[in-house]
């Protein structure tokens, strides 16, 4: 997380820990049209099963409450004075990862990183969350092990096993050939998520802040 963001989200987690939930990570995305506060939050662990014994995730209604509450303490602390738009969502299935505690337990599997500075001459790396020691993050990359700085990171997300979610695309049949002149079907591999799909498993909400009109009036001299 930027240093905004990190000094947002200690702001809010008691606030959003109240209604139930817990806040993974904030990202802070200035622009010049407007900011973009995003909030990831999700159900504890010791909360991960529902009085049911069903697994409990995080809903609609979490991120709507999330919401309400969060704009309410915002507008009093006011942390961010320029226009923004606050998005309340769930981690979804490429969750991002914010604390050391995210990259122990999700050790083993793979992740896509973006480093402050350059490491190996490069700033980005895929690679399998291999071994975490102290500070120190150890990916392998094809093979190729690269010790990572936890202060280092950018941003990370971890890359869904689509095979294993039963979400890859499916082969062509044996024999499928592709359409000719006279107009004969042909199997095509489905596709993994169509162009502009939202995340599966990811539920949002937006809410624009800063009052309907969004700009804090100009003070007099």
């Amino acid at each position: 997380m930027t240093d905004k963001a990190a000094q947002i989200s200690a702001l809010l987690a008691p606030t959003v820990a109240s209604l139930g939930v817990e806040l993974l990570g904030a990202e802070y995305l200035p622009s010049p049209g407007g900011a973009l506060l995003r909030l990831y939050i999700d159900v504890p662990a010791d909360a991960a099963v529902g009085s049911d014994g069903e697994p409990r995730s995080v809903s609609i209604e979490d991120c709507e409450a999330v919401s309400r509450e969060v704009s309410a303490q915002l507008d009093v602390e006011d942390p961010i004075t320029s226009n923004y738009t606050l998005e309340v969502s769930s981690p979804g299935i490429d969750r991002p990862l914010f604390t050391l505690a995210h990259y122990q337990r999700f050790l083993g599997q793979e992740a896509k990183v973006t480093l402050r500075l350059p490491q190996d001459g490069r700033r980005r790396l895929l690679g399998r969350i291999a071994v975490i020691e102290g500070d120190m993050i150890t990916f392998d990359a094809d093979g190729f092990d690269m010790e990572v700085a936890f202060e280092n990171i950018d941003k990370a997300r971890l890359v869904p096993d689509w095979a294993a979610l039963g979400l890859a695309p499916s082969k062509p049949g044996k024999g499928a050939k592709p359409a000719g002149k006279d107009g004969a079907l042909r199997e095509r591999p489905a596709r993994n998520k169509p162009a502009g799909a939202a995340r599966p498993g990811k539920q949002k909400t937006n809410k624009p802040t800063n009052k309907p009109a969004a700009r804090k009036p100009t003070r007099a001299e």
